[in-house]
């Protein structure tokens, strides 16, 4: 069915599928040491963490001095009061959280820096089954860094904040849940000292809150930073540091895959274009124009920090050396220094932001009207593959989830339909080869009555003239392949990408979005891996079987010899390079190989070569028209005639 240059457009094609896949994995590190100055995030973190220690120890020494040691108590109350300036009093305290349950999400807020210290999605667990936790205790830190008048360095997760819900105070280790189209309001203060009182006593008209608003049933809480009577406390300036760092922990099956795809993406708020740092590796990156949003993705969920405005810049870094603890099974490290606006003459300043929690599910995250949905790589670089994962393959999907169907019927039910919009297509294709494969013995005719090399001009043009007489076109083997080359490679960017698929079950296969595994090795094979896909063994077997078909059924060529070792090769390269795949990619795969052996059987019922024969010899006598394409080798033709024969006259005056 393909002559040489259908074989040879293959060949290029998948040359360009491997140069695609080779181009989008990560290469081996090589700036990991380049960017780690003495500023980094994490130094300045261990400096932190350092003080709260410090601070915390402190605490309890204070606890446990009686009325005879008023001396050594006012010796630490004056350290206190050196660091922390006017929230020295809000250093002591004792630690507690309070538990919030929504809907979808349940997470901890800490009176020691007013954050956040944990979220569990409910709807997802891990790849062993346990609760999945975007922030875990000890993992995270949410900081706000700010200059206090007298020239001391505040850092908010130092101090101890009270908690109010509704406005109201309460104590810690509390729950509280929210449901439906109700909300609840978190306020965190941290209290000015009192400037008229020596005692550890609060200023309550002075304070700085962090106030969160959770909803009944969404992934995004707001999150607001309020100055409250603080205009002549802190020093002028125009910005404040916001940091934010979190370990992210292993969630997925194939931690390699899950390390690779993840990265800090970013929004800028001026071109609204999303950026992120290469992905899988070390890198950090300095941010100087205005950002609306950034996002520490993992493959199939991301935290995000939303500003209702703009933030001002920002300094982010991913680090996947710095965690030494293995234990709890960290994916790595990502840490953001942003600048946020600050007005030091306005007496009750205010900074809004949102903060989302959740998978990165196109619907959701579109819903939110902030390109958060471009994390999910889908193929933005070239616009046919957004388009067919976009419109095509995404709304199949959520229409077919409606019925509840499992998930490996899905991707057969989109599979029949993109093949059957190629039918039509993939028919006129056969019906062209099978002419071809019927002229093939005039075609050998042809190239005996031109044997020379520089006969090939009128080789080709006789060769064209004879397929447009039978209604053949050499390339029609190639267009099928090129018009599922666009929708091969969708395919490739949506299914390990797919959080629909995360977790579902489909025959042997227990998640059809990372690879299945019916056969561990005791050992690990290069490229192939140390476990056995059947999906991609049974996608690999009918690739075969399709090359040893196709082969014999094409028109053969003695001009390339090797090619025919080379399609037998490429099943058992697919093997190697799809083996730690999604199965659900493979599976794909899989059917569409057994739909177009259906295909071509069916076509070749269809088609009769007696008649195509016939059709052939009608042709012939009819006079055919020429093309502008014939017409300007006939000219090339023609001119070069000419130009030999000037040669030959100037060779034979010499």
């Amino acid at each position: 069915m393909t002559d040489k240059r259908s074989i040879i457009g293959l060949v290029l094609i998948f040359l360009i599928f491997v140069g695609f896949m080779w181009w989008q994995s990560p290469s081996k590190e090589e700036r990991a040491e380049m960017h780690r100055k003495q500023d980094s995030l994490y130094r300045v973190q261990q400096r932190e963490m350092d003080s709260v220690m410090r601070l915390e120890a402190l605490a309890k020494t204070n606890s446990l001095l009686d009325s005879n040691n008023d001396s050594v108590l006012s010796l630490e109350e004056k350290r206190r009061k050196e660091e922390l300036s006017i929230f020295s009093n809000a250093a002591v305290g004792e630690r507690s959280k309070l538990k919030i349950d929504n809907e979808l999400i349940s997470f901890n807020i800490s009176n020691l820096g007013g954050q956040i210290s944990s979220v569990e999605l409910k709807d997802y667990k891990t790849f062993e089954q346990k609760p999945l936790y975007l922030i875990n205790d000890n993992d995270s830190l949410i900081n706000l860094v700010f200059q206090t008048s007298d020239n001391r360095a505040i850092n908010t997760n130092q101090l101890y904040f009270k908690i109010f819900i509704n406005d109201k105070e309460v104590s810690g280790d509390e729950h509280y849940s929210v449901k439906g189209n109700d909300s609840l309001i978190v306020s965190l203060r941290a209290y000015a000292n009192n400037a008229n009182d020596t005692s550890a006593t609060y200023d309550l008209s002075r304070y700085l809150e962090f106030r969160y608003t959770i909803f009944g049933s969404n992934y995004r809480i707001k999150y607001a930073i309020f100055f409250n009577g603080l205009d002549n406390a802190i020093a002028q300036s125009q910005y404040m540091d916001f940091e934010f760092r979190n370990d992210l922990r292993h969630q997925e099956k194939n931690g390699k895959n899950e390390r690779a795809t993840s990265s800090i993406y970013y929004r800028s708020k001026t071109d609204e274009s999303v950026e992120n740092i290469t992905d899988g590796k070390d890198n950090t990156e300095s941010i100087k124009s205005p950002l609306k949003w950034i996002s520490y993705k993992q493959q199939f969920f991301s935290t995000t920090i939303i500003a209702d405005d703009e933030f001002l810049n920002a300094d982010i870094e991913v680090q996947t050396k710095a965690i030494t603890d293995t234990s709890q099974n960290y994916l790595c490290s990502m840490g953001s220094i942003i600048g946020i606006p600050f007005n030091s003459a306005d007496k009750n300043h205010s900074v809004g932001m949102s903060l989302y929690f959740g998978p990165n599910k196109y619907n959701i995250l579109k819903s939110y009207d902030l390109n958060l949905e471009r994390q999910i790589p889908l193929g933005w670089g070239f616009f046919l593959f957004q388009w067919i994962n976009r419109f095509a393959v995404l709304p199949v999907f959520n229409s077919l989830e409606q019925l509840n169907w499992n998930y490996g019927i899905i991707i057969l039910v989109l599979t029949v339909i993109l093949k059957l919009i190629l039918l039509p297509i993939a028919f006129k294709s056969y019906s062209s080869s099978a002419k071809m494969k019927i002229l093939q013995p005039e075609v050998n005719e042809i190239n005996k009555k031109y044997p020379k090399k520089e006969q090939a001009l009128e080789k080709q043009k006789a060769v064209m003239a004879l397929y447009k007489k039978a209604g053949a076109s050499p390339m029609a083997g190639c267009i099928p392949m090129l018009l599922q080359f666009p929708i091969l490679l969708a395919m490739y960017r949506f299914f390990p990408a797919s959080i629909e698929l995360r977790q579902q079950p489909f025959l042997w296969a227990d998640d059809l979005s990372t690879y299945d595994s019916i056969l561990t090795l005791p050992f690990n094979i290069p490229i192939y891996g140390d476990h056995v896909s059947l999906f991609c063994l049974l996608m690999s077997i009918a690739n075969v079987f399709y090359t040893i078909i196709n082969m014999k059924q094409s028109v053969q060529s003695n001009s390339l010899p090797g090619m025919k070792t080379m399609m037998y090769l490429m099943p058992v390269m697919l093997l190697f390079m799809f083996n730690s795949f999604s199965a659900g990619l493979n599976y794909y795969y899989f059917i569409s190989t057994c739909i177009t052996f259906l295909q071509m059987f069916i076509i070749r019922r269809m088609i009769s070569e007696d008649k195509i024969r016939e059709r052939i010899r009608v042709a012939s006598t009819k006079p055919v028209k020429k093309s502008n394409f014939m017409e300007r080798i006939e000219k090339m033709q023609k001119m070069n005639q000419e130009i030999a024969g000037q040669r030959q006259q100037n060779q034979r005056k010499k």
